[in-house]
């Protein structure tokens, strides 16, 4: 079937694209294969490199570490949300008074680094006379940094939905916070969960961030131990396996948001109202909230325009 959005390949196209596509994959092959003969030529997989992964203590300490990580991760996550979403409906106010200090807000911390963030508040707040700890000092700048960049994530998908959803809520007599919580927000998480998941993912990954003000994360503890001259200083072998530890975090994270949004898919509210009683001329039964606000305001135009 052809598509609106583009031609439909011809053959010449096709081959065309089927050539390089091989010869992507040939190139990304080649560049893998050429570093894994580095690491073989330098003795990288040699059994004394590896020879402190036979410890359990070493992969006890791999544990704690990524439960650090995590640990960071979970709080800085949350408070990411919260803070996103208050930054998000405060931008989003017809007050100048609110929107515009909050936007103020926003810009500052989106603007200031993680690291540098990090940075002022564990080496620089104790200048002043107060002491933080690195644990708070990588949840505190990651909740500021990527909580401003998921308030502008929010703003620009309620912004996005058609003006007519605002008005259609307006119409039936709720409020603009009631517009907000019940129809604009709901559509436009769904709309913009897979950008809120992936500054998540982003989160995740900056908590490595963390190891520059001594927080014992799992970069530092693989740092650590690469330039540990006793067990023969494995730093790469001790960075393949952090590596591998946050792929698996990260993939496990995206497979979440896909199970999440499946199931936002699924919701009831988006299942069609069974025996729902429509209009003439209106079509098909309403399937979503915002449908049913617009057929009810179909219906009580036409019963205002019987009565008069």
């Amino acid at each position: 079937m052809s598509s609106v959005l583009y031609d439909v390949p011809g053959p010449k196209a096709v081959v065309r694209n089927r050539i390089l596509g091989i010869a992507t994959i040939v190139v990304v092959l080649g560049i893998l294969g050429f570093v894994i003969y580095r690491f073989w030529v330098t003795g990288q997989f040699t059994a004394e490199k590896w020879y402190a992964f036979t410890f359990t203590r070493v992969w006890e300490q791999f544990g704690l570490a990524t439960l650090r990580t995590l640990a960071a991760f979970a709080v800085a996550a949350v408070g990411a949300i919260v803070l996103g979403f208050v930054l998000a409906i405060g931008r989003l106010s017809d007050h100048a008074w609110v929107r515009v200090p909050i936007t103020g807000v926003t810009e500052v911390f989106r603007a200031i680094p993680v690291l540098v963030f990090m940075i002022l508040l564990y080496y620089g707040l104790p200048v002043i006379g107060i002491k933080m700890t690195s644990y708070w000092a990588v949840v505190i700048a990651l909740v500021a940094y990527n909580g401003s960049v998921l308030a502008e994530v929010v703003r620009a998908g309620v912004e996005s939905l058609p003006r007519g959803q605002r008005e259609a809520g307006f119409a039936i007599g709720l409020r603009k916070s009631g517009v907000l919580r019940l129809i604009l927000l709901p559509q436009a998480i769904r709309a913009m969960l897979p950008v809120i998941i992936s500054q998540l993912v982003v989160c995740l990954k900056d908590t490595a961030l963390g190891f520059i003000i001594t927080y014992p994360e799992l970069l530092y503890f693989a740092r650590t131990l690469g330039s540990n001259a006793v067990l023969g200083s494995p730093l790469i072998p001790a960075a393949l396996v952090a590596g591998a530890i946050y792929v698996t975090l990260c993939l496990a994270l995206s497979y979440t948001a896909y199970v999440v949004e499946k199931r936002l898919r699924r919701s009831p509210k988006t299942v069609a109202v069974a025996g729902a009683g429509i209009g003439p001329g209106l079509g098909n039964a309403p399937t979503t909230d915002t449908e049913l606000i617009a057929t009810q305001q179909e219906r009580d135009l036409e019963r205002d325009a019987g009565g008069s």
